[in-house]
């Protein structure tokens, strides 16, 4: 059977007692695309040299969308990115409302979004697109939940992320459409699949609760590799989880469920 999809893993969230060299190596082998999160935590250098396909890894550094000094601050980081990721030959850069620190908590939390913050984050997108077509390089809007893991980022609910980047509407800045934290914040996964479609760059995975590999919780995700399949997408699909237990048994439920 032919794979109806590229399937990736977040190297960052496997196997954390190995280097990441073998981490890399292993995935390889095993056929799948890799992700990561911040490129300076690595040697670019091995990076380079592992022989990984990168599906994806964050589009900038620091840095927020909807405020003027944030905004310059994530356009330098980004620029600095985009020159890593085509070292790399990374397919997409990723960016969220504003910079993450630990724990994925935002950096500058924000209460209220105001209209001025909305209309301040579609130019920063406009150019985030234009550095985009200048450097041939892909940008993705990931969203993310707000009750869980990351309470007061700005633009976190996917119906945010499909406004901002439907309304911006570039060849060069796509969707991340994250369906564990969609599922935590909305729900209604296929149909919210189906209205972001025209948009999506990659579609990321963990079930829930406890964001580890499909099939420990109460998403079908095997129902919603159906779904996509015959909405004709044909695209990545990442997942971004813990193991349950034994990583390449996590591996595998995964490779399972989108196997369609």
């Amino acid at each position: 059977m032919a794979d109806t999809f590229t399937l990736a893993v977040c190297a960052e969230m496997l196997w954390r007692d190995r280097p990441m060299e073998w981490r890399l190596r292993r995935l390889t082998e095993m056929g799948f695309q890799v992700g990561l999160w911040n490129w300076p935590d690595h040697d670019l250098a091995m990076l380079e040299k592992s022989g990984a396909t990168f599906s994806i890894m964050n589009g900038y550094l620091r840095g927020r969308l909807s405020d003027d000094e944030g905004a310059t601050e994530l356009l330098k980081t980004a620029k600095e990115t985009a020159a890593v990721g085509n070292r790399l030959g990374v397919a997409r850069l990723n960016l969220h409302g504003t910079g993450l620190g630990e724990g994925g908590r935002p950096v500058t939390p924000c209460e209220t979004v105001t209209g001025a913050m909305w209309l301040k984050t579609r130019d920063t997108l406009n150019r985030i697109a234009d550095l985009a077509e200048a450097e041939n390089v892909t940008f993705t809007l990931e969203n993310l939940n707000l009750p869980v893991d990351h309470p007061g980022v700005p633009f976190a609910r996917a119906e945010d992320t499909l406004a901002l980047v439907s309304g911006v509407n570039r060849r060069g800045l796509r969707l991340n459409l994250d369906l564990y934290p969609a599922q935590i914040g909305e729900g209604n996964l296929i149909e919210l699949c189906r209205a972001c479609l025209p948009w999506i760059g990659e579609i990321q995975v963990a079930d829930v609760p406890g964001r580890m590999e499909p099939g420990t919780g109460e998403i079908n995700y095997h129902g919603i590799a159906r779904a996509l399949k015959d909405m004709g997408y044909r695209g990545p699909v990442g997942m971004e989880a813990f193991a349950s237990g034994d990583p390449e048994t996590a591996l595998q439920a995964f490779r399972d469920a989108f196997t369609v």
